[in-house]
């Protein structure tokens, strides 16, 4: 399946500038006796993005907030032990280039398997970084590649998933935060569509 989406960026002129990879990872914290302190988040959510790979982003979806740190936070959090990586997602696929575009396309899939779990579209428009003056022309991009992808007997279909950054504090201007806070967004509505169709098939 992700080889007939990058089929698609490629019908519409996309040109393929490599692959790309960024991890979503699901904390808990580690306490013995179970009771955890109010001051401490039940969980939170740690990315890395390929753009910024000496960075590392965490997500407490609870309190809405949305905090950048250097990546060896990840090493500190290990020996440290509080709290524990639950589960991974790895978004995993292609990089293209089209025109003032870029366009990340790739697969969702827990870091332990190769089970399928989503397609992920990434959509930059570069020339600008506001989000307000940029919504127009992604949602006129976003309606072209609905069309060219509707020419294609694909299961399933993509959903445009725009969180409410002012909830986190974020601006206008796109920043990486952002970027994190798109791919909790994305994860929530993964499994959220997982358990639909779980609780369907039940």
């Amino acid at each position: 399946m992700l080889t007939e989406v990058s089929q698609c960026a490629e019908s519409i002129n996309g040109v393929k500038e490599g692959r790309w990879k960024a991890t979503l990872t699901f904390y808990k914290p580690m306490f013995r006796d179970q009771a955890v302190p109010a001051e401490y988040p039940r969980d939170f959510l740690g990315i890395s993005l390929p753009e910024q790979p000496n960075r590392y982003y965490f997500i407490i979806r609870s309190q809405k907030i949305v905090l950048e740190a250097d990546s060896s936070i990840q090493m500190i959090m290990e020996k440290l032990q509080s709290y524990k990586s639950r589960v991974s997602l790895t978004f995993e696929g292609f990089q293209y280039q089209l025109g003032d575009f870029q366009l990340r396309v790739g697969k969702v899939a827990p870091s332990a398997s190769e089970n399928l779990r989503g397609i992920v579209l990434e959509v930059e428009y570069l020339p600008l970084s506001s989000m307000e003056k940029s919504r127009q022309i992604l949602d006129g991009f976003v309606e072209i590649w609905q069309e060219a992808m509707s020419k294609r007997s694909l299961p399933g279909h993509f959903m445009h998933i725009e969180p409410n950054f002012a909830e986190f504090g974020l601006s206008d201007h796109y920043t990486s935060q952002h970027t994190a806070v798109q791919y909790a967004t994305v994860m929530a509505q993964l499994i959220s569509a997982v358990q639909t169709a779980q609780a369907v098939r039940n």
